[in-house]
């Protein structure tokens, strides 16, 4: 499993109330996409920076996403353009379903 963390820093500061309306906007682009098991939407708490944290089946299903063309709409979005960091995931704890995943 991989771990995607993309931040962008806002053009304006937002409050939680008008982000959490665009990601609700955006959030259901995402159900059912192949091999993204899960997506947090965040900003920080001065609502200056946001972002999401994906957790990827493989890192080849996350840059199937995350292409030029999804960074220009992330830009045009948001007000900057996004930075990508990408983290090994080994072993995944999910409390709500009462599992323990291994990466493969």
């Amino acid at each position: 499993m991989i771990v995607a963390i993309v931040t962008f820093h806002l053009a304006k500061p937002s409050t939680l109330d008008e982000i959490t309306k665009t990601f609700q906007s955006t959030a259901p682009r995402y159900q059912g996409m192949p091999g993204l098991l899960r997506k947090n939407y965040f900003m920080s708490e001065d609502g200056r920076r946001a972002g999401g944290i994906y957790v990827w089946a493989s890192r080849a299903d996350a840059e199937r996403v995350y292409t030029a063309d999804w960074q220009k709409m992330v830009e045009s979005k948001y007000g900057s353009p996004p930075d990508i960091e990408y983290l090994h995931s080994p072993v995944m704890v999910d409390n709500r379903d009462g599992t323990i995943s291994v990466a493969a």
